[in-house]
């Protein structure tokens, strides 16, 4: 009976692998084509990927004859990838900064505009009144960053009874620097 069993699930497990196996033949035979069509950054990301795959199958295949993975070459093979992942993440993380940090030189911008619109007064005077409110815009944004609220008086935190009890115990108590 315990025969009948295994020989069902092997069958299950042969008809899983011939699916598997039809599912990525399209991606397999097609590599290079599919990969001049990517990005330089997505044809790493594929290929790491499509090497990793193959090693992780190969990987089970090896678990599933009881062969000791730990000291095999697929375990090197696996860490290689995984080092071309770690790669490709610096690779994508390196780009992302460096696409915010781009400014626009603003008086090098404003200057090309001077000296072309010289000639038209009203384009001009226009371009004045712009950067005029674009500086006010700019000063009033520096000022709200750097402005601290303000720490609370003592009149305005303490009526006046409250204030006289204070005053009283500082000078009974002998800390009062008169």
């Amino acid at each position: 009976m315990a025969m009948k069993d295994i020989t069902s699930e092997l069958d299950k497990l042969e008809n899983s692998i011939d699916s598997l196996e039809d599912a990525l033949q399209p991606l397999i035979s097609d590599l290079t084509e599919m990969s001049n069509e990517l990005p330089l950054l997505d044809k790493a990301k594929m290929f790491a990927l499509t090497a990793y795959a193959i090693e992780s199958l190969l990987f089970s295949s090896l678990r599933l004859q009881n062969v000791d993975v730990k000291g095999h070459n697929v375990m090197t093979e696996l860490k290689r990838v995984q080092q071309y992942f770690g790669k490709i993440k610096k690779v994508e993380e390196a780009q992302t900064p460096a696409q915010r940090t781009m400014t626009v030189n603003t008086e090098a911008a404003t200057r090309i505009l001077k000296a072309d619109l010289g000639d038209d007064k009203n384009l001009k005077k226009k371009l004045e009144e712009k950067l005029a409110e674009e500086r006010a815009k700019a000063l009033l944004n520096s000022m709200q960053r750097t402005k601290r609220p303000a720490p609370e008086s003592p009149s305005a935190s303490s009526s006046g009874p409250e204030k006289k009890q204070k005053n009283s115990r500082r000078k009974s108590s002998g800390k009062n620097k008169s």
